[in-house]
């Protein structure tokens, strides 16, 4: 049986080709009446959307791709799999590509990987710097995640500061007042990891807690034998912390562990908390207390910004002719504090 065509849609629904092509296009000015009628010609003839003749037909590839530190970091992972799903809402198609903190592999997919294939870029940076990001001329729109390195790029995240801040403060609020940061990063940069640090030391000022340099624990990267080696490494040198702000769960699965091998009680000597909400907290002994940043918010306002800078580049119809006038985005989005057995029932005075 040969396929459908637009043709035979407007024929069984009683329509014109043009009109049948609005309505697949969601075009504003189609009647109600009418766009339900031709959609449902469309699902009585199985009718499928050429989606590739129409992405080109507007001068552009349907693909946006996702470029992510590592894959099998699971905040990346979760992450992607909310950016598939929004970007299947509108017809676009999800390119995944693996950096690995790498500056080579960031400014390549800055570029747009040295070809014309994909229609934007979401990007999650750990090395690029913000002149990296002046000279773009060509390149195709890109949408940051996470780390700020431009105040006039687009940007998603979640307050980090005020985050760390309410994590800190709950510790604090339990009677804890030892709270070292796995992780932390004490410099005045615009990335995740210092911004989370800020937040750490506001909450201990407001609480008349000294701040000590020594507090944050540095790690090579964000993952669980980073975090375990970081907190076995500080109660070999003998500190007595009560409580770990760890600033992804990687680190505060690793920190549990390193916690559980010297005897360390969690949360009766010491308390953690993480940051992402992944899904191995939710099963580790005992559960891990997170901070909670709306993955499916992230994902569903990067894709509708992204898809914003594609129509003002190439214009609606794919003329090239876009108004210009989207001025750089910076969205927050919502995260909350996910309390579980790490940290809950066991408050000191």
């Amino acid at each position: 049986m040969a396929r459908p065509r637009i043709k035979d849609v407007a024929r069984h629904a009683g329509v014109s080709e043009k009109t049948v092509s609005n309505v697949i296009n969601d075009y504003a000015h189609v009647s109600d009446r009418t766009r339900r009628v031709v959609r449902e010609a469309i699902e009585q003839l199985g009718y499928r959307v050429n989606l590739a003749g129409r992405h080109l037909r507007r001068g552009r590839t349907g693909i946006i791709a996702l470029v992510v530190p590592e894959l099998d970091i699971p905040y990346f992972a979760e992450l992607a799999r909310h950016v598939i799903r929004e970007a299947e809402q509108r017809s676009l198609t999800v390119l995944i590509h693996q950096s690995g903190a790498d500056r080579a592999h960031e400014l390549a997919a800055l570029a747009g990987f040295g070809s014309a294939f994909v229609d934007g870029i979401i990007l999650s940076p750990l090395a690029l710097t913000a002149d990296d990001l002046r000279d773009r001329e060509g390149a195709p729109p890109t949408v940051l995640l996470g780390e700020l390195l431009e105040e006039g790029a687009d940007h998603v995240a979640i307050d980090n500061e005020r985050a760390a801040h309410e994590a800190t403060s709950h510790l604090i609020g339990l009677g804890r007042r030892a709270i070292l940061a796995v992780g932390g990063r004490d410099d005045a940069g615009l990335g995740t990891a210092e911004a989370r640090t800020r937040g750490y030391r506001a909450a201990l000022s407001e609480a008349g807690i000294a701040y000590d340099p020594a507090a944050l624990l540095p790690v090579g990267s964000f993952r669980m034998p980073d975090g375990a080696e970081a907190v076995a490494r500080a109660l070999r040198e003998g500190a007595r912390p009560d409580a770990l702000l760890c600033l992804n769960d990687q680190l505060a699965l690793g920190a549990l562990r390193a916690l559980h091998e010297h005897g360390v009680r969690v949360p009766e000597d010491v308390a953690v908390i993480g940051f992402d909400d992944v899904e191995g907290g939710r099963f580790s002994v005992p559960t891990l207390s997170t901070v909670a940043p709306d993955k499916a918010a992230v994902a569903k306002v990067a894709v509708q910004l992204l898809q914003d800078r594609i129509e003002e580049a190439t214009g609606p119809e794919g003329r090239g002719d876009g108004p210009g006038s989207l001025s750089p985005q910076d969205r927050i989005v919502a995260h909350r504090l996910v309390l579980r057995e790490s940290t809950e029932g066991h408050e000191r005075r």
